[in-house]
């Protein structure tokens, strides 16, 4: 397949590039600075610039573009860059793919905060209604932007992601580095469900979207196995051998990363129902296996 990649160069796209190109697909990286080589295109989402060309034999667009959520500190500033970088790019794709009369295809990033912040003991799928919150906008906003290509007749597929588990990159590199000096814990009380997801799952989610013609709207990339932010700091100091006394209170939490801060102390009890449905096997299903996985 010919696909169209935006947001390759970060830690997920990086990831996501090597897998396709391992698989034999042609692909096509979009970027904002000068292209490096013959495989880049130059483009400018928040103008709404993008070459009409680069799509017209493409099979299918990935767009996992966006500035980190993670930023200290987290200003009002910082927060309108993650809506803007999320909603201009996927807009600018939408409306390029309407066009061109609804193809290539749209695989889009979002994420499980598309339901909110704080859902307590409620199973979430796909179906379940969305929530509030600046993280829910965010994500609410992100999948609004994606209807042009929808309502031109484009297959669009929407990635509600989990925190994605890995050691080169990502919230689990910065997680993980208490818990190597000992002083790792659990976040708040950590009775709160904690989604997450390995690296390789999410890779492999994201080419069946990419590749599966019958997939389309929403499907939530998260474990098989959900689990609780306790459950998960008991696996990673077990898998460490470092002890896993301390919390980290709510306060600082928020104080540090705003509303991400919140979302990690809220529980999201999120299954991947669509993606089960879908025939998806998970190699990674458990915490246990998550964790092994990042830390290996």
């Amino acid at each position: 397949m010919k696909i169209v990649l935006a947001g390759a160069s970060g830690f997920l796209g990086t990831a996501l590039r090597s897998t396709l190109e391992a698989d034999g697909h042609e692909l096509r990286q979009l970027v904002r600075g000068t292209p490096q080589n013959g495989s880049q295109t130059q483009w400018d989402p928040y103008s709404g610039h993008l070459d009409p060309a680069v799509l017209a034999d493409a099979d299918a667009v990935v767009n996992l573009a966006g500035v980190p959520l993670v930023h200290v500190p987290a200003t009002e500033a910082y927060k309108r860059k993650v809506v803007e970088s999320r909603v201009a790019t996927t807009s600018t794709l939408a409306t390029a793919i309407a066009a061109r009369g609804g193809a290539p295809a749209l695989v889009n990033a979002s994420g499980i905060n598309y339901y909110g912040t704080d859902r307590g003991e409620e199973v979430l799928d796909e179906d379940s209604s969305a929530g509030t919150g600046f993280l829910a906008d965010v994500c609410q906003r992100w999948e609004a932007a994606t209807s042009p290509a929808r309502d031109a007749g484009a297959r669009v597929v929407m990635l509600r992601t989990a925190v994605v588990l890995d050691n080169s990159g990502g919230s689990f590199k910065l997680m993980v580095i208490p818990f190597r000096l000992g002083v790792g814990g659990r976040l708040g009380s950590g009775n709160q469900w904690f989604p997450t997801v390995s690296l390789a799952d999410y890779v492999a989610a994201v080419s069946k979207a990419v590749t599966d013609a019958t997939m389309s709207g929403p499907y939530n990339v998260t474990a098989q196995v959900p689990s609780t932010n306790a459950e998960f700091t008991k696996e990673l100091g077990r898998q460490l051998h470092r002890p896993t006394l301390f919390t980290v209170p709510g306060f600082a939490l928020t104080a540090a990363v705003g509303d991400l801060g919140e979302a990690m102390l809220g529980s999201l009890r999120v299954t991947p129902r669509r993606l089960l449905e879908a025939g998806f096997e998970f190699d990674d299903p458990t915490v246990a296996d998550q964790v092994s996985a990042a830390l290996a």
